[in-house]
């Protein structure tokens, strides 16, 4: 599975964790004028659809790192691809240690490697961190729960499961 990573250097450069994977190998570096094929998956926090074992047939994954304040003007913008948002699951970062769905790049790419069924990747990639074990010990159970869902609407109904205080 490629990983792409599309940094808009909008944050400290010495937090980036897209750069580090960019760094070690993990990911490609593309520039803005990237435009993702139809079969990679872009990580897009305010798309429609969440990542499922439906989207097992996707030959990419597009990280687009920007931060969070600036997240909706970026990602409005054309990036071609399959636009998803990864199921709700618990950031283990230090700057947003514990929050819902603040991840950051190396944090989403393993969920969704592990989504995916590519576990030992996923693995691969949270071992870069420190806080990596922290990532799979707090959504170990979601994480496992996501991947066996059939279908996108088994994944949002295990959502309301996990994190029953976001939908009352």
């Amino acid at each position: 599975m490629n990983v792409y990573a599309l940094e808009y250097r909008q944050d400290d450069p010495t937090k980036c964790t897209a750069r580090k994977m960019v760094q070690m190998d993990l990911a490609i570096a593309v520039n803005r004028k990237y435009h993702a094929a139809d079969s990679t998956l872009v990580l897009n926090p305010y798309a429609s659809r969440t990542v499922s074992s439906s989207d097992k047939d996707a030959k990419g994954i597009l990280d687009v790192d920007c931060s969070w304040n600036q997240a909706k003007e970026v990602f409005f913008k054309r990036l071609g691809g399959k636009h998803r948002r990864l199921p709700l699951l618990l950031a283990a970062n230090p700057t947003n240690y514990a929050k819902v769905g603040m991840l950051s790049s190396v944090e989403a790419v393993a969920a969704t490697l592990w989504l995916l069924d590519y576990v030992d990747d996923a693995r691969r990639y949270l071992s870069i961190y420190k806080w990596g074990s922290t990532f799979e010990s707090l959504n170990h159970e979601p994480l496992e729960e996501y991947q066996k869902a059939r279908s996108e609407p088994g994944v949002l109904e295990l959502e309301r499961e996990f994190f029953p205080q976001l939908f009352e």
